[in-house]
């Protein structure tokens, strides 16, 4: 299936169905409640939340359904966090899975978002690559996101 596609067909714009993308991509599909690398219960591309229980199971329409819903809170929480600043499609996508990832609070209190609106962009893109720690661990998921992030979010970018 191609998740961009059906994000699509959600009524997301291509930036927002491209970060849906990558999220995908490295939350992985899994038709269940789960205990994610840190403890925090998790569900289909990464959802968490108070809805969730032990044992609970899926079908990839609820879970197509979570994520179209969990990308639309975290995608406003972007939009008010980068303002005023218009993000290309790929800072977009880039910084939409980075978000999802990390939190809106951890994005809000960031040097990234700081370079941001101070009008470096680049050096903006190039802050994802700190954020390859959780639970103080560095994990290689979060290495290959963050690149992967980084490498979108420059797309287009003087770098």
């Amino acid at each position: 299936m191609n998740i961009s596609r059906t994000l699509m067909m959600f009524g997301f714009a291509a930036s927002v169905a491209g970060g849906g993308a990558l999220i995908a991509e490295y939350e992985g599909q899994v038709f269940s409640s789960y205990l994610d690398p840190i403890g925090v219960l998790t569900s289909c591309y990464g959802h968490t939340g108070t809805d969730l229980k032990h044992g609970q199971t899926f079908t990839e329409k609820e879970c197509l359904e979570q994520l179209a819903t969990d990308l639309s809170q975290h995608n406003y929480k972007l939009m008010k966090l980068t303002h005023p600043v218009t993000l290309t499609d790929s800072e977009h996508g880039a910084y939409l899975s980075f978000i999802y990832n990390v939190g809106h609070q951890a994005f809000a209190d960031s040097t990234l978002r700081k370079k941001l609106l101070a009008g470096d962009r680049v050096g903006a893109c190039h802050e994802l690559l700190r954020w390859i720690y959780a639970g103080g661990k560095k994990l290689k998921g979060l290495i290959k996101r963050r690149q992967s992030e980084r490498q979108l979010c420059l797309r287009g970018l003087d770098a």
